[in-house]
């Protein structure tokens, strides 16, 4: 179902044994002006690719590395340069399902990401609820997925995590999120 699933070495136990770091499907300065190629280099080039180094070299906790690396494997596979921040197809079907409007739904995205003390991830999930993650867990029901650590906005927007958000719509591949939905009934 995801991209990680590809990319680990699984031994008898079904542990990872190996991490890989997915490739980005864009240029580094390919989100500008909604996320900084700096913010991607620290973000993708430094973080994510610690957790990955870290977990293979056997350092620090490996399910904290492992969930991290699975969950910027996800982050970074969902977003593509800058374009219409409004989903189509099967997003914006679940979307209006679940939540009336497209505006109502950003509005009660923000308000729950809002929410998060400290550090997390935000995501909507396959049962149209809106759920977060405290620090870093893998969770199989992600749908769409927005990183709320301080390195994911701060370059770029400072403490206007709002203005982060409102921006990141505008980076979302709404083909990749359509994909992993199906059919809306």
């Amino acid at each position: 179902m995801y991209n990680f699933i590809k990319h680990i070495t699984l031994n008898e136990g079904k542990t990872p044994t190996i991490l890989h770091q997915d490739t980005l499907n864009f240029r580094r300065d390919a989100l500008e002006p909604c996320l900084s190629e700096e913010t991607i280099d620290l973000h993708y080039g430094k973080l994510y690719k610690g957790y990955v180094d870290r977990f293979n070299k056997g350092e620090g906790d490996p399910e904290f590395n492992e969930a991290g690396a699975w969950l910027h494997n996800m982050y970074f596979a969902q977003l593509q340069e800058p374009g219409s921040e409004t989903p189509t197809g099967n997003s914006l079907q679940f979307i209006e399902k679940h939540f009336g409007t497209w505006n109502d739904f950003k509005d009660k995205f923000q308000v729950e990401a809002m929410k998060i003390q400290g550090s997390g991830w935000i995501y909507l999930a396959r049962d149209g609820e809106i759920k977060t993650i405290k620090n870093h867990q893998i969770r199989m029901d992600i749908i769409l997925l927005i990183d709320w650590w301080e390195h994911a906005f701060l370059i770029d927007y400072g403490s206007d995590k709002k203005s982060y958000l409102r921006n990141h719509w505008k980076i979302i591949d709404w083909d990749n999120i359509s994909s992993k939905i199906g059919q809306v009934s």
